[in-house]
């Protein structure tokens, strides 16, 4: 299940982090930033896909484990 969550952040964290990073380039625009600012969104995002990357791995974790019909080999 580690394994699972650590790829899924490995995608997740970046995108978010991308994401969180556009909030305060809009609010304050490109020529006034506050790097300070910029660097607590960014942070932000990367923690938050910890949850995320958990739940999603659990998620596919569990339909991968349900009993369904057996392959057969």
């Amino acid at each position: 299940m580690f394994r699972l969550v650590a790829l899924f952040y490995i995608i997740i964290a970046p995108t978010l982090a991308g994401i969180f990073a556009l909030v305060p380039l809009t609010m304050s625009g490109t020529l006034s930033i506050n790097a300070g600012f910029l660097l607590v969104f960014v942070i932000a995002g990367a923690v938050l896909a910890l949850p995320v990357s958990w739940f999603v791995a659990k998620r596919i974790d569990a339909l991968i484990s349900s009993k369904g019909p057996a392959a057969s080999v």
